[in-house]
């Protein structure tokens, strides 16, 4: 028996996340039954390992250290349940033997932590936190030793390579348990020789470190009852003939930082190299079947990709199946492989069960090679209180963390569902980005909410840096909220603020926010900034109304933000360049639809408001001082209110579009009237006088300007939808009616149109409108002019 000894201690050099690695170690260890078993890792989880042993505890975890003034300042040591490590814990837990981590404890590394980050020399060790290296240039000379050893083996693939070696390398009746372990060590020995450190300096001080653990254990244990689990690439540094007094000199002067550690669940996507975690594996999804399936490895995955395309409504037989799996193994043999791997079962899904298209690949790597399982770990584990506060509310507002994607639907009328908007609100404002919102698919309406969540344990460490800010979620939003309300410079910043709190109905913090944002309301006299803080202010209005918020303060202030822009317009849009145009176009649009928002006061209508915004607009479409773009929104916006006859529109057109007018000028005009999402598109098909205007105009601009006013025109036009595009299209083929009177469109032959209003058919729209709208009594002598107003609607 060929056992990896030194000094007595059973060394076992492992790949970190290799469930080949983890089978042998299990074997090992059985055959010699070690006292104790150390392993490579952070000192500090000597207190936590017993919770491997919990019921509830279920992997992939990870280690989380953190520093306790620093809590951004943090480290991962990922465990999965095909991970060398995790089943060394596992089984000297079972059979009641001491396991004790051995790598430099956490209190250094984080303390050596910079902007660089490193990886273990074994490809598979370090976290996002991890200390850092010596440099790019030395950086640059780092080796992987698996790759090296792929090489030398003839392969141009380390993960090939070693699936061949060791993956696939399943163990018979009578086979040394050690000798993988033997034949690493020789090889990883080999390496060390040739290229010291490798370019991992770091690695120095961690086997110092771990040297003197192993002494201690072999002086507590003695030398035949050690058991030691760790990279490989360290085994020949484990058993080099170093002194005790060396090894101290080395750690000598390490700097210390006060840390905190707990398990954190994990997840395979995190595990995954295209993560971003460059100390992971490709996948982690096909490591996982393989160190799980008792038999028939290739015939079990090639049924989970079966399951999973029929559940996505692809035709996958059993033929299918059978045939897959006979063309891997074909495969396999062809290319000298001891049995088909992940590289052959891909390349049999793709031609037998995908039809040679990769696009069902995407879904099999996504949710099988890699995986979506997320861990979890003990309630008993040790963790932040705001942690602890995030955990009760997700389950009382069963909202259940999932690394899989999925989008959430909130109906803020129900108490569970505006709890759990306020929770992903307050969150979002701590900076912890479980939840982002997204555009939903049903109603717009301020009571619903759509969310898409992803929990990502990075997210872990975010919650432990939002500790300082309070020992709840709530409290904690308050303070932080209340903190950026005082530190905030810019009127913008502090509206949206305003928005954010009464989201997340903070309500504790809402005077602060008020009083900030009232102070610099009254210094900042920018109408640019004015107009770019009301919409956020008017929408606050709103969702303070859903949530039954006191929005009085609020809406003073909106209300005094209106008044000052409907003063300060005017001058700020006169003389612009085609840059400030555009952005004062915008504006625009959102203080339109801001005012349209804002509720009637008791000392300011909303009729007065929206009337004085309404002089506003027709000051700025009559002014040839203003902007093009801007002159053409303006008499956009007040022709959709109502508060401009298509008459008095039509010659504003026609004055814009003059000969006399500068093509560009005449081209922006346009794009303020009918560019963007507005909706001139279908303006321009049902008002044909106004097409023909534009026709008339186009037509005539010179040749010498028609190549400067073409992009600004296409930009207009490309954003309507083709349908609205191809009518126009026809239309102008066809020869719009003149400017004049609108011709009778029975006469003009337009497909679709009738010689007048069709009073019966629109009147039969009307219950469907009153059902909609939610007016149960249509007869009552109250209902009668808003039935009036829901036939002008119909027809």
């Amino acid at each position: 028996m060929t056992t990896p000894l030194r000094d007595g201690s059973l060394l076992l050099g492992v790949r970190h996340h290799g469930p080949g690695s983890a089978r042998a170690v299990r074997a090992a260890l059985d055959a010699a039954s070690p006292g104790v078993v150390l392993i490579e890792g952070p000192p500090e989880g000597d207190a936590l390992v017993s919770l491997a042993a919990d019921p509830q505890m279920r992997p992939p975890v990870a280690l989380l250290a953190h520093a306790v003034d620093d809590p951004g300042r943090a480290a991962f040591w990922p465990l999965a349940e095909f991970s060398p490590e995790w089943v060394a814990i596992r089984w000297a837990l079972t059979h009641d033997a001491p396991v004790r981590f051995i790598d430099l404890p956490a209190t250094h590394s984080l303390a050596l932590k910079d902007d660089g980050e490193e990886g273990d020399a074994d490809g598979n060790e370090a976290g996002p936190g991890s200390a850092p290296g010596p440099g790019d240039r030395e950086r640059a000379l780092r080796i992987d030793p698996l790759a090296v050893l792929a090489e030398a083996a003839g392969y141009d693939d380390a993960e090939r390579w070693w699936e061949d070696v060791v993956e696939h390398r399943g163990a018979a009746d009578g086979d040394d348990p050690f000798a993988p372990f033997a034949a690493v060590g020789e090889a990883m020995g080999a390496l060390r020789e040739e290229y010291g450190d490798g370019g991992h300096r770091r690695d120095l001080v961690r086997e110092a470190y771990m040297r003197l653990q192993l002494r201690a254990a072999r002086k507590e244990f003695g030398d035949d009852q050690v058991a030691v689990v760790c990279g490989a690439w360290h085994v020949p540094a484990l058993g080099a003939g170093s002194t005790a007094t060396a090894d101290r000199a080395l750690l000598k002067g390490l700097p210390k930082v006060k840390s905190e550690m707990t398990w954190v669940p994990w997840t395979h996507h995190r595990l995954a190299r295209h993560s971003g975690y460059g100390a992971g594996i490709d996948s982690p999804g096909w490591y996982g079947h393989l160190f799980g399936a008792p038999d028939r490895p290739v015939t079990r995955w090639m049924t989970k990709v079966a399951g999973l395309l029929r559940e996505e409504d692809q035709p996958v037989s059993s033929a299918h199946v059978i045939e897959a799996v006979r063309l891997a193994e074909t495969l396999a043999t062809m290319r000298g492989r001891p049995l088909a791997g992940l590289t052959e079962t891909t390349d049999a899904i793709r031609a037998v069960m995908c039809d040679g298209s990769d696009v069902p690949l995407a879904l099999i790597r996504d949710r099988l090679v890699v995986g979506d399982v997320l861990g979890e770990v003990p309630d008993s584990a040790p963790a932040v209180p705001l942690q602890r506060d995030l955990t009760r509310l997700q389950r009382s507002l069963r909202l259940k963390p999932e690394a899989l994607e999925r989008e959430v639907d909130l109906d803020l009328r129900k108490e569970t569902d505006a709890g759990r908007s306020r929770l992903l609100h307050r969150l979002r404002l701590l900076a912890i980005g479980w939840g982002e919102p997204a555009a939903g698919r049903g109603s717009t309406g301020t009571f619903r909410e759509t969310w898409r969540l992803r929990w990502e344990p990075e997210l872990y460490v975010r919650v432990a840096e939002a500790g300082v800010w309070g020992t709840t979620v709530l409290s904690a939003a308050t303070a932080k909220a209340e903190s950026r309300a005082v530190s905030a410079t810019a009127l913008s910043e502090v509206t949206a603020l305003a928005e954010q709190c009464l989201l997340a109905e903070l309500t504790d913090a809402l005077p602060v926010v008020m009083k900030a944002l009232a102070d610099r309301a009254a210094l900042d006299a920018d109408v640019g900034h004015l107009a770019q803080a009301l919409p956020a202010l008017a929408r606050s209005l709103r969702y303070g109304d859903v949530r039954s918020t006191d929005t009085a303060a609020l809406g003073e202030v909106a209300a005094g933000l209106a008044e000052r822009v409907c003063v300060g317009l005017p001058p700020a849009c006169a003389a612009l360049d085609a840059d400030g145009a555009a952005e004062m176009r915008a504006h625009l649009d959102g203080v339109h639809t801001a005012i349209g928002l804002l509720p009637a006061a008791p000392d300011r209508p909303a009729g007065d408001l929206s009337g004085r915004w309404a002089a506003v607009l027709r000051k700025l479409a009559a002014r040839d001082t203003v902007p093009g773009v801007i002159r053409g929104r303006a008499t956009r916006l007040l022709l959709d209110d109502g508060r401009l006859p298509e008459d008095e529109a039509a010659r504003l057109m026609g004055l814009a579009l003059s000969p006399g007018a500068p093509p560009a000028d005449a081209a922006a005009w346009i794009e303020g009237f009918v560019g963007g999402a507005s909706g001139g598109g279908m303006l321009l098909v049902h008002d044909e006088r106004l097409l023909a205007l534009v026709d008339t105009w186009l037509t005539g601009v010179p040749a010498a300007s028609f190549t400067d006013v073409l992009p600004l025109l296409r930009r207009t036009f490309s954003a309507y939808e083709p349908g609205v595009r191809r009518t126009l299209g026809e239309l102008v083929r066809r020869g719009p009616a003149g400017g004049g009177a609108r011709p009778d469109r029975a006469e003009a032959g337009i497909p679709g149109f009738g010689a007048a209003v069709d009073e019966t058919r629109a009147d039969a729209v009307l219950p469907v409108l009153r059902l909609l709208l939610g007016d149960p009594d249509p007869d009552h002598d109250h209902r009668i002019d808003h039935d009036n107003d829901l036939a002008g609607v119909a027809r």
